[in-house]
């Protein structure tokens, strides 16, 4: 049974950094990312790594945020400094099964930063 559990959001003031984990277990993992979804706004990409650690960031955090793997805990992390309130949203991490190329969903964290 795969599972992804988020851990690191919270409330941080503007300029502040924190950073998100992500620990997959129940197979082995391809791409792994973070989105992130704000009241009223689409969910969108902040960045993916592949498994052989390329990453992809959106425009609006490139410079900020980076994002790292752990093959061997399975594990993803999103380093976020310099946040901004535009960065206040649920962020989940999304992971693809390497064999079978499927997409999960961890249940989300909270990050929230105050001007």
């Amino acid at each position: 049974q795969v599972q992804l559990v988020e851990s690191g959001g919270g409330l941080v003031q503007a300029g502040g950094s924190l950073i998100l984990s992500c620990a997959a277990s129940g197979s082995i993992f391809s791409t792994m990312g973070w989105y992130r979804q704000a009241p009223g706004k689409q969910r969108e990409l902040v960045a993916s790594i592949s498994r052989g650690s390329s990453t992809t960031y959106a425009d609006s955090v490139k410079g900020r945020f980076t994002i790292s793997r752990d093959n061997a805990k399975n594990t993803v992390y999103l380093q976020m400094n310099n946040l901004r309130p535009e960065d206040t949203a649920v962020y989940c991490c999304n992971a693809f099964t390497l064999t079978k190329r499927e997409g999960y969903w961890g249940q989300g964290t909270q990050v929230t930063v105050s001007s």
